[in-house]
C-alpha cells in the first residue's frame, strides 16, 4: 500500500500547483452594458459600397465617418483591468522580430475586419504584445490569446484600441474548441 501512496501524493500535489487556463472572455464583455445595448439596437449595415458608410476600401481599422456612435466607442469595463483572460480572435499583424514572427498585433473579433468591412469599435480591438513572437501565416485563422488584459488606450496609423493584452501564450484555435 505504501508504494502507491507516494506517487499518488506526488500526483495530487502537482495537480494543485498546475495552472489552469484563464477564464475565456467573450468579446461583448469588453463593452460596457450601454454599448452592448446600442449595438443590439443598431440597424443592419449595408455593404453595398465601402465608401457609402464611411469606411475605406483601402483596408485598415481606423474608423471613418457615417457609422452609428457605438461603432466609435472606446468605453471600457474597468473591472477587466489586470484580469488574466483567454480571448479568441483574428490577428492583424503590426510588428515582427528578426525571424518574421509577429510580436505585436491587433486582435479583432471577426475575420477580415481590416478589409472592406466596417472595423470594430476601439473597445473591440485589443493590442497584443507577445515578445516570444508567433508565426501568423493566415489572418483568417483564429488564435487563442492567454494573458493579462489592461485597459490601455492605444492609437496608431492603423487603429485605435481600448485594451492591450500582455500575452503569455498564443495558440491556434482548434476546430474542436468551437464545438
Amino acid at each position: 500500500m505504501r508504494p502507491l501512496l507516494i506517487p499518488l501524493l506526488a500526483f495530487l500535489l502537482s495537480c494543485s500547483f498546475a495552472q489552469a487556463a484563464p477564464a475565456e472572455l467573450d468579446w461583448l464583455e469588453l463593452m460596457p452594458p450601454e454599448d452592448r445595448q446600442a449595438l443590439e439596437a443598431m440597424p443592419e449595415i449595408s455593404h453595398d459600397s465601402p465608401e457609402g458608410l464611411g469606411f475605406s476600401d483601402q483596408g485598415g481599422l481606423k474608423q471613418g465617418s457615417g457609422l452609428p456612435d457605438v461603432m466609435y466607442s472606446a468605453k471600457t469595463v474597468p473591472a477587466l483591468d489586470g484580469r488574466e483572460v483567454r480571448l479568441g480572435g483574428y490577428p492583424v499583424p503590426l510588428e515582427t522580430d528578426a525571424r518574421g514572427r509577429s510580436t505585436e498585433f491587433f486582435l479583432v473579433p471577426y475575420p477580415g475586419a481590416c478589409i472592406h468591412v466596417p472595423p470594430p469599435p476601439p473597445n473591440q480591438i485589443v493590442l497584443v504584445r507577445y515578445p516570444k513572437g508567433v508565426a501568423i501565416e493566415d489572418i483568417y485563422a483564429p488564435l487563442w490569446i492567454d494573458g493579462r488584459l489592461q485597459v490601455e488606450p492605444v492609437s496608431n496609423a492603423l487603429a485605435d484600441a481600448a485594451y492591450a493584452l500582455a500575452a503569455e501564450a498564443v495558440t491556434p484555435v482548434d476546430e474542436a474548441d468551437l464545438q
